[in-house]
């Protein structure tokens, strides 16, 4: 089981970027978290970050030849990428949105999610653990489908 896991805009900068917001890991670290648990999960994972919409629609459709699932954090694209939204809606590989903060507590802008609608859910809050539940979905998801 491959699951794709990408990181948008600025997430480069974790650890010195708002600390009190998105924690004090930075995202090889966080990275590190990621393969660990996916390796635990009997998970293939590729990891891609880009600061860049047309790359991350780019990877999206990428994962057509590769992944079963996708995760992502499209940072501040969430609010405002409906050719993202469009990529997810086009390739029909599940995936789950996720989120180091709790958006739905934040600034009121933060708590639309454009992209939400084409994901099967959203993990929100929980800092890079996030991402480690992300993968247990996305596991759960892909063995529910193969029976």
């Amino acid at each position: 089981m491959r699951v794709l896991v990408i990181h948008g805009p600025n997430l480069n900068l974790l650890g010195m970027r708002e600390p009190s917001i998105y924690g004090d890991q930075d995202l090889d670290t966080i990275n590190g978290l990621i393969e660990k648990e996916a390796a635990e999960l009997g998970l293939e994972v590729k990891i891609v970050q880009s600061n860049r919409e047309g790359e991350i629609i780019d990877a999206i459709h990428e994962a057509l030849n590769w992944a079963q699932a996708i995760i992502i954090n499209p940072a501040g694209y969430t609010h405002t990428s409906v050719v993202i939204f469009d990529a997810l809606e086009a390739v029909r590989l599940p995936a789950i949105e996720v989120h180091l903060s709790n958006i739905h507590a934040r600034e009121e802008f933060r708590a639309k999610s454009v992209t939400a609608r084409a994901c099967v859910g959203q993990i929100s809050g929980f800092g890079a653990r996030s991402y480690l539940l992300a993968l247990r979905a996305a596991k759960a998801l892909l063995e529910r489908s193969a029976t």
